[in-house]
């Protein structure tokens, strides 16, 4: 089949990418900016900016399938979520209609139906609820989280020595490897309007990954709890700066004080050994 994939270059849209090639699929990848993967089958690359839908013209003649991990995962002053995951993926869901693409794929994120006031969250759900009025035959999957996320963000507390955690009440998470996760989408990318809450093998606190991280680092624990409510102040404080900071800051505390189990269990990597490797290699 012939797949245009968005977001072909991010980390988890290489990993669908690598997927995509290797079961023989004609592969689009398309993104702001092309970097060096490695990968050889039928491929071709072009160019695109969500936010322009006259750089989307043409992207998906011919296509079969549609699959899109877009969206703002950085700090920005110029962009907001609603600009990149609301409007760029309608943007590109409009392009795969007028095309007459029969399959949309999306990439969302576990209870974005229920936040809000969580820019990086409530942006994606208004655009999943486009999708399902589309008309589009869709596939939708709300990972729980990535394992590179996760050790991202505890690897600089680990390195200080202390992690500081928040509220009270543990909470879990089964997160999931982009390599499993890309396994999972391009099997299901056809079906016929689905969504799965989706996650890893592994259930954890965040307080047993924190040990996990300290164990892989040879530290004794330090784990302190602050109140959730100190994320809420500094993201006032940072949108009253303009700066972007607030939508990472809310999306951050969402994270940390949610539940985060998906009931589709899918992989077969373990996150307890890629804790142990991501800090080996820093040894």
């Amino acid at each position: 089949m012939k797949v245009v994939l968005a977001g072909a270059y991010g980390n988890l849209g290489a990993d669908i990418f690598k997927t995509l090639l290797a079961h023989g699929h004609e592969v689009v990848a398309a993104d702001m900016a092309e970097r060096d993967l490695g990968v050889e089958g039928n491929f071709s690359f072009r160019q695109i900016d969500v936010t322009n839908p006259e750089s989307l013209r043409g992207l998906c003649d011919g296509a079969d399938v549609v699959i899109t991990t877009v969206g703002l995962t950085k700090t920005s002053a110029t962009v907001t979520n609603y600009e990149i995951d609301y409007q760029g993926n309608l943007n590109l869901l409009n392009e795969a209609k007028a095309a007459g693409v029969k399959n949309f794929a999306y990439i969302s994120v576990i209870k974005a139906d229920k936040a809000p006031k969580v820019p990086m969250l409530h942006a994606k759900y208004l655009f999943e609820e486009e999708l399902k009025k589309s008309g589009i035959t869709y596939c939708i999957t709300r990972p729980t989280g990535y394992f590179y996320d996760i050790v991202k963000v505890f690897k600089p507390m680990i390195e200080k020595g202390e992690v500081t955690l928040l509220g009270k009440k543990p909470v879990h998470a089964n997160v999931i490897s982009t390599e499993d996760f890309a396994d999972f989408i391009v099997a299901h990318m056809c079906d016929e309007n689905k969504m799965y809450d989706i996650g890893g093998r592994e259930i954890y606190s965040y307080e047993e990954i924190a040990n996990l991280c300290f164990a892989a680092a040879g530290k004794e624990p330090v784990i302190k709890r602050a109140p959730a409510f100190l994320f809420d102040v500094l993201a006032f404080v940072n949108k009253l700066k303009k700066n972007g900071k607030d939508a990472i800051l809310r999306f951050s505390k969402w994270t940390l004080t949610e539940e985060m189990v998906g009931s589709t269990i899918h992989g077969d990597m373990s996150f307890a050994e890629y804790i142990k490797d991501s800090f080996k290699e820093e040894k």
